[in-house]
C-alpha cells in the first residue's frame, strides 16, 4: 500500500463515530491523517455528539467524546495532502462559513484528489461549489442544498455509499464499512 497523507477538517460537535472511526481505521492501515479546526492548535479538543437513529423523525443527538486535533488548522497548506476527510455532525453548518475552509476543499476537488464526506459533511462541499453533477449522497436533510448547488443526491441505504470520480460520499455513520472502503479503494489507485 502507498501511504498517503490525509487532512481531515472538523470542529466542535462533529460526530463523534463519524470523526473518530474513519480518523483510527485510515490510521490502522497505514496512512497519516492530520485533523484540524478552524481557530484550533494541535492538542486542542473537539466536542463531538453521537447521533442516533432510534425511530423519531430525526436523529437524536447526546454527548460524545473529546476528540483531540493532531494539527494546527493555520499551519496547513493543502498540496502537502494526498486526500480529504469531511466528518458530519452540527460541524459542517458553521465550518462552511469559513472562506478557509471552503478555499481548502476547492483545491481538493481542483487536483482531483479522494474527497470523503460523511453525513452533513455534504453542507461544506455545497457551500464550496464542487457539486456540480455529481452524485452525492448525504444525510436526507441535506439533499435540497445538494440539489440546489448543482449536485445529484443520491438517495441510497443508511449503510451504503456512492463514489462518482473522487467524491466517496454516504448518508450517516452506519456506512463506515462502505464509505472506507471505497475511499481506500481511491487511496491505492
Amino acid at each position: 500500500m502507498n501511504n498517503k497523507k490525509i487532512l481531515m477538517i472538523t470542529g466542535d460537535f462533529t460526530e463523534d463515530y463519524e470523526t473518530m472511526v474513519p480518523f483510527q481505521t485510515l490510521l490502522a492501515v497505514g496512512h497519516s491523517v492530520d485533523a484540524v479546526c478552524p481557530d484550533k492548535v494541535s492538542g486542542d479538543t473537539v466536542a463531538t455528539a453521537i447521533h442516533d437513529f432510534e425511530g423519531d423523525q430525526t436523529y437524536t443527538e447526546k454527548p460524545g467524546h473529546k476528540f483531540t486535533l493532531n494539527a494546527t488548522f493555520a499551519d496547513i497548506q493543502p498540496d502537502d495532502y494526498d486526500a480529504l476527510v469531511i466528518p458530519g455532525g452540527r460541524a459542517p453548518e458553521y465550518l462552511r462559513l469559513n472562506p478557509s475552509v471552503l478555499k481548502m476543499v476547492k483545491h481538493f476537488f481542483e487536483t482531483n484528489k479522494p474527497v470523503a464526506a460523511v453525513c452533513h459533511g455534504a453542507q461544506i462541499l455545497s457551500a464550496a461549489g464542487v457539486l456540480k453533477g455529481k452524485n452525492c449522497s448525504a444525510y436526507p436533510a441535506c439533499m435540497p442544498e445538494i440539489n440546489q448547488s448543482g449536485g445529484i443526491y443520491a438517495e441510497i441505504a443508511i449503510d451504503a455509499a456512492i463514489t462518482d470520480g473522487n467524491l466517496v460520499t454516504a448518508p450517516a455513520w452506519p456506512a463506515h464499512p462502505a464509505w472506507l472502503s471505497q475511499f481506500i479503494a481511491l487511496l491505492n489507485k
